[in-house]
């Protein structure tokens, strides 16, 4: 099996694991000559005048939508990332003779955005579809929640679970039918760092009372600061707030989401990764004949699209009203499609096998 190692976060941006415009910070008090700082110089941004945190700010409003661009855009957006529903004979056509995996991100995907992230509950019927779909294809959760939580939104026991932006996998208690043997798969890369994220949890839950519908939430190996109940003037405070604890951490990231801030450890791992793995783990490894169709709606999923993409097999489908630059190769507006999208996969998987 592939060990995947901690690496620094200037050999990721130089081996464009990840890009400059995917990391807001990496933690680390002036004077320090940590691989993180010279990233920090490498971006340009100059702190004292107040650059980097108007830098935060325009990425906050960049991943965070609220309408959609012109209608040329728009018109020309769609024609590129087509609507997956209008072109499921295409998908179908493409992965013919392969066998199906399915990748899904939770919140805006399967259940929808909501104020308060504790109460992202997903419908009965997204449920008994997802169940469904687990019956005829392996199918796993992709989340940066923490694993325990999205699992018990979810509450079905066989899935694949990665929490965490992928740092916490664990497959079926039972083992998995698609898989041989059934010991239980758990991959935690990331395990040296909890002390370090209970922390930064308690110490941004402390900072970050003063910023009004500010939320931090715990995700095991990563910490979340939910800012969608935040006024748009007060981003700027939170920012300082966030960056305040986070400079004291030098093997920490911060990374964005929509309406949300997220810090990280720095290691080669991420949903893309997290979607290697569990191939790796089905035994679809360097396969040519298995079909990944990754579904979701925020950008850490971009790492997983761009995995798809790169190795040009399966395809990746954006959740999204408005146009996002991406490397989703099809778009799903809302939850509600993707559950249409589902339901038809399942109908055409049963029809092939005559149930």
């Amino acid at each position: 099996m592939v060990r995947f190692v901690e690496e620094n976060i200037t050999t990721m941006l130089e081996t464009k694991i990840i890009s400059n415009s995917e990391v807001l910070y990496v933690g680390g008090d002036e004077g320090d000559t940590s691989p993180g700082t010279k990233v920090l110089q490498n971006f340009q941004i100059n702190e004292e005048g107040g650059g980097l945190i108007r830098s935060w700010v325009d990425s906050m409003r960049a991943c965070s939508p609220t309408r959609p661009k012109s209608f040329n855009s728009q018109a020309c957006w769609i024609k590129e990332h087509p609507s997956a529903l209008k072109m499921f004979e295409e998908i179908l056509h493409e992965s013919e003779g392969k066998q199906i995996v399915m990748f899904l991100d939770y919140d805006g995907t399967l259940s929808p955005i909501v104020d308060d992230p504790d109460r992202a509950f997903m419908s009965k019927k997204m449920r008994n579809t997802v169940r469904k779909l687990a019956d005829c294809f392996p199918t796993a959760i992709v989340s940066g929640r923490c694993r325990e939580k999205v699992s018990s939104f979810v509450k079905l026991t066989e899935l694949y679970y990665a929490g965490s932006h992928g740092m916490d996998i664990k497959g079926p208690e039972q083992g998995s039918k698609y898989k041989k043997g059934n010991q239980s798969l758990l991959c935690q890369p990331a395990t040296e760092f909890l002390p370090v994220i209970n922390e930064v949890y308690e110490k941004l839950v402390e900072e970050t009372k003063s910023v009004p519908g500010a939320k931090v939430e715990n995700n095991k190996f990563c910490a979340s600061v939910h800012f969608r109940c935040v006024e748009e003037n007060k981003w700027s405070d939170l920012a300082h707030q966030v960056r305040s604890v986070l400079k004291t951490y030098p093997k920490l990231m911060l990374t964005q989401g929509r309406k949300v801030l997220e810090i990280r450890p720095i290691i080669k791992w991420d949903k893309g990764k997290a979607l290697e793995f569990l191939l790796e783990s089905l035994g679809y490894d360097n396969c040519t004949d298995v079909f990944p169709i990754y579904i979701g709606d925020d950008r850490t999923d971009e790492d997983a699209f761009k995995i798809l993409r790169d190795k040009r097999q399966g395809l990746g489908i954006l959740v999204s009203k408005y146009a996002k630059e991406t490397n989703a190769s099809y778009s799903l507006q809302e939850p509600d499609e993707v559950m249409f999208f589902l339901e038809r996969l399942v109908e055409w998987k049963q029809l092939r096998c005559g149930s």
